[in-house]
């Protein structure tokens, strides 16, 4: 059941992933050749391609996490030895995970702070744009709990036919 969930849960992260850059990639694309061949340009393209980059970089950051894209100084781990590495992953580990939590905690409190503010062109409330922050970090906590196990024991991050670390790196 919890694989199935893993897996539900990872496509789906990726499918909305390629659908916001999809979208994204054609909101800016047509108002650049809008620009360029008649002078006038959407006047919404901006603001909503930068919020969808917002949605992009927090719901990719878990893909990223779970995959071993972020940057990371493992020097250490190798000079301390075996047992010494899988204490000092640990550490990095419970610090990821709180911090995830803490994050997810006071971005919940933004996103309520916002409620009552809207965007300029296109008056969407902020708070819907914000909302990526507990989202994505709830997904970062989430993704962190898939891959624990392996990378406190082994150092060892999820592996994947179809996606390794510079793949999601480059979402």
């Amino acid at each position: 059941m919890l694989n199935r969930f893993e897996r539900v849960l990872v496509a789906t992260n990726r499918w909305v992933l390629i659908l916001l850059l999809l979208v994204m990639s054609c909101i800016v694309f047509a108002n650049v050749v809008l620009r360029y061949t008649t002078g006038d340009s959407i006047v919404w393209a901006e603001e909503v391609a930068r919020h969808m980059m917002i949605w992009v970089t927090f719901l990719g950051a878990g893909l990223v996490l779970r995959f071993g894209g972020h940057v990371a100084i493992d020097n250490f781990h190798h000079a301390v030895g075996e047992q010494g590495a899988r204490v000092v992953r640990a550490i990095v580990a419970l610090g990821l995970g709180v911090f995830f939590l803490v994050m997810m905690y006071f971005s919940i409190l933004y996103v309520w702070a916002t409620r009552f503010q809207t965007t300029a062109a296109t008056d969407i409330p902020i708070a819907w744009i914000y909302v990526a922050m507990p989202v994505g970090f709830l997904l970062l906590f989430v993704h962190l709990l898939f891959i624990v196990r392996g990378y406190i024991g082994h150092g060892n991050y999820i592996t994947s036919d179809e996606m390794d670390a510079e793949s999601a790196a480059s979402l």
